[in-house]
């Protein structure tokens, strides 16, 4: 097992290889009729993107682990025509930097009502909500994961998350 910054102190998660609670799992998958609809990707960072550890250094310089799959994929999401949005409860330069990396072109950081930002930019890009996939992990993040088309919470995520998502990948986030 290992230990988590979602966990009380002491605590520690279920080994990556437990299945996921059924009281979490979804109440229903997206169809791929729902999945071609989307133009717009949108997604928390910190437990979505990296595995929700932030290293800050005495200096005030911050270190997150981000995983290069996810970045393959978002790199193949832009290609396809597929917007992608970063929005994140807290700035951080290491976040604005790999965006930077990936080409990212919505970077949203600084705002915890991550619904009224989604819906700001599905609305600046002419997008209906069923035409967006938002990702998230935190209670901050379920208005979001509930209003998109798609909501979609990695398998480790906060329970109001997972509740309100129609899609939980098996894999862990970062």
């Amino acid at each position: 097992t290992r230990p988590s910054s979602k966990s009380p102190p002491g605590s520690v998660d279920p080994p990556p290889t437990a299945p996921m609670p059924t009281k979490n799992k979804p109440k229903r998958k997206p169809s791929p009729a729902a999945w071609k609809r989307i133009r717009l990707f949108a997604m928390d960072v910190d437990g979505v993107l990296t595995d929700g550890t932030v290293q800050i250094f005495a200096d005030g310089n911050e270190c997150k682990s981000f995983s290069i799959l996810d970045g393959t994929g978002i790199v193949r999401l832009i290609k396809s025509g597929i917007a992608v949005a970063w929005i994140s409860g807290r700035a951080s330069q290491a976040t604005t930097r790999r965006a930077q990396e990936l080409r990212v072109p919505h970077l949203i950081q600084g705002r915890t009502d991550k619904r009224a930002a989604l819906e700001e930019l599905a609305a600046r890009l002419g997008l209906t909500a069923a035409e967006c996939v938002y990702m998230g992990d935190d209670d901050f993040d379920a208005p979001a994961i509930a209003w998109a088309g798609i909501g979609a919470a990695p398998c480790e995520s906060m329970p109001a998350a997972l509740a309100a998502a129609t899609f939980v990948p098996r894999r862990h986030a970062g």
